[in-house]
């Protein structure tokens, strides 16, 4: 069971990094200054595939942490 969840967790580190790498950065730029940064896909950026990518590097943490903390808690 043990040997399961390390593979389980690998697959889930390697994945994380992935989706962390292939995230743009945050920054809007000068255009944020006069409100230029609020355009169509600025608002509605949780529909897009960027808000996607947002959302599974959420849900792939919250197994990273889960995992980490069962594993090392573990004595099977």
């Amino acid at each position: 069971m043990r040997v399961f969840l390390t593979i389980i967790f690998v697959l889930v580190c390697i994945a994380l990094t992935a989706i962390v790498l292939a995230q743009e950065g945050k920054d809007a730029g000068l255009g944020s200054i006069g409100g230029l940064g609020d355009s169509y896909w600025g608002k509605n950026k949780s529909r897009s595939m960027e808000g996607n990518l947002v959302k599974f590097t959420k849900l792939l943490a919250i197994g990273f942490i889960l995992l980490a903390i069962i594993l090392n808690l573990s004595v099977f």
